[in-house]
C-alpha cells in the first residue's frame, strides 16, 4: 500500500482541528446512468445488505436483476424532487447549508482555525475526498459527525467503516473522535417538538401524529443493532415534550427493501389501515432524517399521502425535516461542543505564532526545508 503523506512538511504550520460532516449521499444527476454506479456502491455495502454466506450470489442478483431495472425507476423518482430545495439534490443542497451554518456557529466558540468538510457515504463528494481536503490542511484532530440522530449499523456504522478505511492510508493518522448518535440530545428533541408546534399552529392538530423512521431488517435488530430502540426513545421524548398521550402518536418504519421481514409496524400499511379505524387526519414527521430527501419528499409526502387519502383519509400533512433550521443548527453545535471538550481549540490552548516560528527554526536547524 502507498501511504499518503506530505514530503515537504511545513513545521511552522499549526496542527488543525477538522470536522467531517457526513450523510448518506445522492447520485450526481437524476438519470439512470448516474443512478447505476450510485446504487451499485450502496447495495454492495455489506452493512446495508448483509447477504447469505454465498456473497457471490448477491452480487449476481445485484448485477443481473436489480441494476438492470431499478436505476430507471429511481431516476424517475429523483427527477420529481431534483431542484426542490436548491439547484440539485435536496439532500446535498441542504447538507451544504447545514455545514456552512455549523462552521459559522462553531467559529466564535473555539480558538484557532477549524476546518470543515462534507463527505457522502455513497456518491459525491465522497468521504475519501473530504478527508483528503482535511489532510491537505494538516488536520491532526478529527471529529466525525454523521447526520444520523439514531445509530444504525447500515448508516452510522457504515460511515465509520468508510472513514477508517480512508485513514488506513494516511501515514500520519490523526486523533479521531466520532459522534455515535444524538437521538436523545435535549436540543434535538426540542427542535423536533418546536417544528411540530409550528406546523400544527398553522395546520391544526391531527387525529394521530406519526413518527416514521427508515426501517431495517428485523434480523439486524435481533442481532444487536440498537436502531429501533433509539427510534422509540426519540418518539417518547418528543411526545413527552409536547405533553401528548401515548395513544396520540405512533412510531412506524418506512423504505422497505426485499422480501424479508423488517421492523414493524410499516408506515405504508399503517397509513392504508388508519382511515378504516376512524383516523381521518394524520401528520407525519421523519425524525431520523436530518435533511429532506427522496425518502421524505417522494415517499412520505407524495406516495404515502396517496395511500392514506385513497383509503378514506381526509387530511394528511408532512412536517418537514429539521434541515437548516436555526434550532437544529444550535442542537448540532451543542453536540459538536460536547465532543470537542479537552482538545486545544476548545480549551483555548492552540499554538501561538511564536511557538510555531520557534519550532520551524529548530526543524530547519536539523535540515528540514520548511
Amino acid at each position: 500500500m502507498q501511504y499518503l503523506g506530505t514530503t515537504d512538511f511545513d513545521h511552522g504550520q499549526p496542527g488543525r482541528l477538522g470536522i467531517l460532516i457526513t450523510n448518506l449521499g445522492t447520485p450526481d444527476a437524476p438519470t439512470p446512468q448516474a443512478l447505476k454506479p450510485y446504487l451499485r456502491e450502496f447495495l454492495s455495502d455489506p452493512r446495508v445488505v448483509e447477504p447469505p454466506p454465498a456473497r457471490w450470489l448477491w452480487k449476481l442478483i445485484l448485477e443481473t436483476m436489480i441494476l438492470t431495472t431499478r436505476p430507471k425507476r429511481s431516476a424517475e423518482a429523483y427527477r420529481e424532487i431534483w431542484g426542490k430545495m436548491g439547484p440539485g439534490s435536496p439532500l446535498l443542497d441542504i447538507s451544504h447549508r447545514q455545514m456552512e451554518k455549523l462552521e459559522a456557529a462553531i467559529a466564535p466558540l473555539v480558538s484557532g482555525e477549524v476546518v470543515f468538510a462534507l463527505g457522502m457515504r455513497y456518491g459525491n463528494p465522497s468521504i475519501f475526498s473530504a478527508l483528503e481536503r482535511l489532510r491537505a490542511r494538516n488536520v491532526q484532530r478529527l471529529l466525525v459527525l454523521p447526520l444520523y440522530p439514531q445509530y444504525a449499523g447500515a448508516t452510522t456504522g457504515s460511515t465509520f467503516d468508510a472513514v477508517f478505511d480512508a485513514l488506513k492510508r494516511w501515514r500520519w493518522v490523526p486523533e479521531v473522535r466520532t459522534v455515535n448518535h444524538y437521538h436523545d440530545h435535549p436540543g434535538y428533541i426540542e427542535a423536533l417538538a418546536a417544528s411540530i408546534r409550528e406546523y400544527q399552529a398553522e395546520h391544526g392538530t391531527p387525529d394521530r401524529l406519526i413518527f416514521s423512521y427508515h426501517g431495517i431488517p428485523r434480523r439486524y435488530w435481533e442481532g444487536g443493532d440498537p436502531y429501533p430502540c433509539q427510534c422509540f426513545t426519540t418518539t417518547r421524548l418528543v411526545r413527552e415534550q409536547l405533553g401528548l398521550r401515548e395513544d396520540q402518536v405512533m412510531t412506524t418504519f418506512q423504505s422497505l427493501f426485499g422480501k424479508e421481514e423488517w421492523v414493524r409496524p410499516y408506515t405504508d400499511e399503517t397509513l392504508k389501515r388508519l382511515p378504516g379505524e376512524g383516523v381521518k387526519h394524520v401528520q407525519v414527521i421523519c425524525p431520523g432524517f436530518s435533511a429532506d430527501c427522496l425518502e421524505t419528499i417522494e415517499e412520505i409526502d407524495e406516495e404515502n399521502r396517496e395511500y392514506f387519502m385513497e383509503a378514506g383519509g381526509e387530511r394528511y400533512g408532512y412536517i418537514p425535516a429539521l434541515n437548516d433550521r436555526d434550532d437544529h443548527i444550535a442542537a448540532l453545535t451543542a453536540v459538536l461542543r460536547q465532543h470537542l471538550a479537552g482538545w486545544p481549540e476548545a480549551e483555548g490552548e492552540v499554538e501561538t505564532p511564536e511557538l510555531l516560528a520557534a519550532r520551524q527554526q529548530r526543524a530547519r536547524a536539523r535540515g528540514a526545508r520548511r
